[in-house]
């Protein structure tokens, strides 16, 4: 029988849920509200921002040493809530891994400074991690998530967009309280639907098929979202109720019907408010290595946090951070190093199953992309991404891929790097919005697959808006559709089936506005590039006279921006320091940081650099500004 932890914090995970905001959509005006959600309000990330002056010293600083990670460990579980264990400078050469628990930080003296590094790993639910953020140790594969099983429920009304109620039925002996993360998700649609569906079917709607998510019946589950019950059971729920409850956020999609079997899982337990800061990981030393091996897992795990960490990973693992069963988890302000040659399967910060989570101003050189599998209102935001590896390694691999069913309503906002592709391996995606991106199509030494934005077959209703995409005199096409993986370097690629159908749906459900592309030399304020005249989902023309908000998530330029321009891509941005963009684009924090602080070479390339996120963003503290931006006023572009 598994062992059932007890790291649950019930007041805090309520807490976590609560709006800190009060303005409406940053993005009214532009988007539909049936094609977005407001990300301003569920507080991608650690609600409030990462705890940092707030939080005391707990015990003395460890100093480096080599051998197990019990001393860590035992600090860590001695801490007191909301506390830091401190560790020294000098390299630690830990053989076994550290586990992370509710309500405590662990802590570096920077990550020029204070050096793990793992030759072995611990057990995080198979993940085989260097650092283990886990609570109850139940997935998604597990029989006690079936119907009937001790962590499972049916889902019996309550299935309107946007709604924060909902009632479940016949919940397990675990029982479910005020303060619970649920997961709610439904069965997969069985084929390619007229319009907005969820299908990972083999042959049909995807190459490969499979998906993440429960198996009921063989049918898998990829839809899932992760709430918070606020209230209904103050007492614990179980048993055949009905129980009445609010939810906190309300739902993000329109398709949740009693026709698909809708249902609920959960962990007995969550490890909460944790976080580790400030020092380098190197998980590459780790003998007999595993396919599954990460140096970062989280796993029922909400509301923690990575910041200013150096993780240096071997090519052959799978992912530096894994993010499976997690909500309101921030990673930020790090740099992430693989090197090598690339692979199907090596990633820098991969999602499955997860929610309103918030990955920020990271640098990801020559290592995997950040892979989205069944992830629903995730921010991806401000990163920089060069010199990919990849296989064959003359083929371009976008920065951030959409990779399963059920990648849902993601905000990808203000990255550099190689592109964006929603690829059809594993199913399909819908209402994810690219906002302000540079994105290239183009990365080192790459001349294949050089795409700006690709969307596959069956990704429909994405939106695509105030970006600067392509490389001036090397991207020569505007759109392809269908669009392949050739040599041909493109703008944009639509519907293309890649071994299944191709798919006209996929251009005309997706939003083109106000983007500057190289091949245009223009940006592009086109009412016939809107889906004004699609059902359902349309999306009228934008009412703001062409102005576009500086953030679709942010209310004001973060503390950690400095002085630099603010927005920093855009059409309505002039006199931009990254070439080649009709001076709408300057680099970012992160891409500054990589180039200028780290000395980084220009196309990437070389060993790993010394990094210190506090010498780079001295201002970062996780949090964000409440106070709405005022429109910009320099826009040029004019609607044809």
């Amino acid at each position: 029988m598994r062992r059932k932890s007890s790291l649950a914090s019930p007041v805090f995970a309520v807490l976590l849920c609560l709006s800190v905001y009060s303005q409406a959509q940053l993005w009214s005006g532009v988007l539909s509200s049936s094609r977005a959600v407001d990300w301003s309000s569920t507080n991608p990330g650690v609600v409030g921002g990462i705890p940092s002056g707030s939080w005391t010293q707990c015990g003395s600083t460890i100093p480096a040493y080599s051998g197990s990670a019990a001393t860590i460990n035992n600090a860590i579980s001695a801490c007191p809530a909301n506390k830091y264990v401190q560790l020294g400078a000098g390299t630690f050469t830990l053989t076994s891994g550290i586990n992370m628990l509710s309500n405590v930080a662990l802590r570096g003296m920077g990550a020029d400074q204070t050096f793990l590094v793992f030759t072995g790993f611990i057990s995080c639910n198979g993940a085989n991690p260097g650092i283990c953020f886990l609570g109850d140790p139940i997935y998604y594969g597990s029989g006690y998530v079936q119907p009937g099983g001790s962590n499972a429920a049916t889902w019996t009304s309550g299935y309107a967009q946007g709604t924060t109620s909902i009632t479940l039925a016949n919940v397990g002996s675990i029982g479910i309280h005020n303060g619970s993360y649920i997961y709610l998700d439904q069965a997969n649609d069985a084929g390619v639907g007229p319009d907005f569906f969820v299908c990972g079917a083999a042959s049909t709607c995807a190459t490969e098929g499979g998906t993440f998510g429960r198996g009921i019946g063989g049918i898998s589950r990829g839809q899932v979202q992760i709430v918070t019950v606020t209230s209904g059971c103050s007492s614990t729920c179980k048993g055949a109720g009905p129980f009445n409850l609010t939810i906190s956020p309300g739902l993000y999609s329109p398709n949740w019907r009693s026709g698909q079997n809708p249902g609920a899982w959960f962990p007995a337990a969550t490890v909460t408010n944790s976080g580790i800061e400030n020092f380098s990981i190197d998980t590459s030393a780790i003998a007999n290595p595993s396919y599954d091996l990460k140096a970062i897992q989280f796993d029922n795990a909400a509301n923690c946090w990575v910041k200013g960490i150096r993780s240096i990973r071997n090519p052959g693992r799978r992912s530096h951070i894994e993010l499976q069963n997690s909500a309101h988890i921030t990673v930020q302000d790090s740099y992430f190093y693989g090197g090598g040659t690339g692979g199907s399967v090596q990633y820098g910060i991969e999602s499955l199953i997860s929610s309103d989570n918030l990955i920020q101003n990271n640098i990801f050189q020559a290592t995997g992309p950040i892979m989205m599998g069944p992830a629903i209102g995730t921010v991806v935001a401000y990163n920089f991404t060069i010199n990919q590896p990849s296989s064959p390694n003359t083929w371009n691999s976008a920065m951030i891929w959409e990779h399963d069913a059920g990648v849902e309503y993601t905000l990808v906002e203000g990255n550099i790097g190689p592109g964006l592709t929603a690829d059809s391996y594993h199913g399909n995606s819908n209402f994810n919005t690219l906002f302000r991106n540079r994105l290239t199509g183009q990365d080192t030494g790459k001349n294949q697959n050089t795409t700006a934005v690709a969307l596959w077959a069956y990704n429909r209703y994405h939106n695509i808006i105030g970006n600067v995409l392509g490389v001036s005199g090397y991207t020569s096409t505007y759109i392809s559709n269908p669009g392949g993986n050739g040599t041909t370097a493109t703008v944009y690629a639509f519907g293309d089936g890649n071994g299944i159908a191709n798919d006209p749906l996929v251009a005309t459900t997706t939003m083109l506005w106000g983007n500057y592309d190289t091949v245009n030399a223009a940006n592009r304020f086109v009412s016939s590039e809107i889906p004004t005249r699609i059902s359902p989902y349309a999306n009228a023309a934008p009412s703001n006279n062409n102005n576009l908000p500086a953030s679709f998530y942010l209310a004001s330029k973060p503390n950690w921006w400095g002085s630099m321009a603010w927005p920093p891509i855009g059409p309505d941005v002039t006199g931009g320091n990254i070439g080649g963009t009709g001076g709408h684009a300057y680099l970012t924090p992160a891409a500054t940081c990589f180039l200028n602080s780290m000395g980084a070479p220009s196309d990437g390339s070389g060993n790993v650099l010394t990094f210190n996120a506090n010498t780079c963003y001295p201002s970062s503290s996780g949090g964000t500004s409440n106070q709405a931006p005022p429109p910009p006023t320099n826009l040029t572009g004019t609607v044809q």
